[in-house]
């Protein structure tokens, strides 16, 4: 998947309102244009990112999250539709709302200006965005009352993760690469580098991180969000500098990474990220230290049980370790390679972080 220069820079114009969001209390009103109908006859529907519903990662949890809450709900079956490219983004969700849809979830940042003026041409629809504020004039609020953003600090589960990686690594050098250079997968990337800065000060160790520069906030990436040679040759790249722990973000360019791991012919341990892909993908189970949970499941869920009962609430939803809506997945094949002070270590910082006391830096962190 491609994008322009303009929709990376108009996204990242959004960090300033996002911090905004992340602090708001107050809900706007409630929309409850479903409640008429009654759930047996509402429609929730869906459009993915580019990476599609069997990505094992973001867009497969998202459409989890909407089925369970169809489920629960007794509604009619979900309308869920992939985009193949951003091109794909305005047409789909023209198509969910000339088939009646109720609520509208959109999946991911760059979907956000496609929900926006959906949004503001049907009033009397409901959208959720998962993983933007929808703010395009930051200002600090929702662009449209009937949009719910459903967003993840995920910089303080990654610092966790980067703490873990710093830890138990051998050669002292640690990777992390993206699909794109875009705020919801830098936060992973910014968050993993500081859990390392954390670890070498607390032991006095220089183990170093590749593929992200905090300072000049540019790193490795891909350019988009598929498995292919260009992720596998990215993931690569990263090896060749000695790395012996790699994060990717960016669904499912993890898989291409997988591929380059094995092709190592020495033990790389593997960071996943959204869902814990020792569960969704057992086939690289074996090379999974953890992974770097957001809790696009239960958000989606929550959001979209919530409209079909008549009760849309359009308040921000901010996923922290605080409210687990993030976090790290167990060590599985890895627990028996991770030191017992280390497990400590990383359980001590993450109270840490929950009571404040340590503040780990996100365009979210308010």
């Amino acid at each position: 998947m491609k994008t322009t220069k303009k929709a990376v820079v108009s996204g990242l114009a959004m960090i300033g309102a996002a911090v905004l969001l992340a602090g708001c209390g107050a809900a706007p009103e409630s929309n409850g244009s479903s409640a008429a109908a009654g759930a047996s006859d509402y429609l929730p529907c869906m459009v993915s990112d580019a990476g599609g519903f069997d990505d094992k990662s973001f867009n497969q949890l998202g459409k989890e999250g909407v089925d369970e809450a169809a489920s629960q709900l007794g509604s009619k079956t979900p309308i869920e539709v992939e985009s193949q490219s951003e091109t794909d983004y305005a047409s789909n969700l023209q198509s969910l709302v000339d088939q009646g849809c109720n609520t509208i979830v959109t999946v991911g940042f760059l979907l956000a200006p496609a929900a926006l003026e959906s949004a503001k041409a049907n009033t009397d629809l409901q959208y959720v965005s998962i993983d933007d504020t929808v703010d395009s004039d930051f200002d600090g609020k929702t662009d449209a009352p009937n949009i719910k953003p459903i967003i993840f600090d995920t910089a303080q589960a990654a610092y966790l993760a980067g703490y873990l990686a710093a830890g138990v690594s051998k050669t002292g050098v640690v990777g992390t690469f993206g699909g794109m250079n875009i705020p919801t997968v830098t936060i992973f990337m910014d968050g993993f580098a500081q859990g390392v800065e954390k670890y070498n000060t607390d032991n006095g160790t220089s183990v170093r991180v590749v593929g992200w520069d905090r300072t000049a906030k540019d790193g490795s990436f891909t350019g988009g969000f598929e498995a292919n040679d260009t992720a596998r040759q990215t993931a690569q790249a990263i090896i060749d500098q000695n790395v012996d722990v790699l994060l990717p973000v960016g669904g499912p360019v993890y898989q291409s990474a997988a591929v380059a791991i094995q092709d190592a012919g020495r033990e790389i341990a593997l960071v996943g990220v959204d869902a814990d892909v020792f569960q969704t993908d057992p086939s690289v189970g074996d090379l999974l230290l953890t992974s770097i949970l957001k809790g696009i499941d239960v958000g989606t869920k929550d959001a979209i049980v919530a409209a079909g009962n008549g009760e849309f609430d359009a308040a921000p939803f901010v996923g922290t370790l605080e409210n687990e809506g993030v976090g790290l997945a167990p060590y599985h094949d890895w627990s028996d390679r991770v030191p017992a002070e280390l497990t400590t270590k990383v359980d001590a910082l993450k109270a840490d972080i929950i009571s404040g006391k340590i503040t780990v830096e996100s365009y979210l962190a308010g």
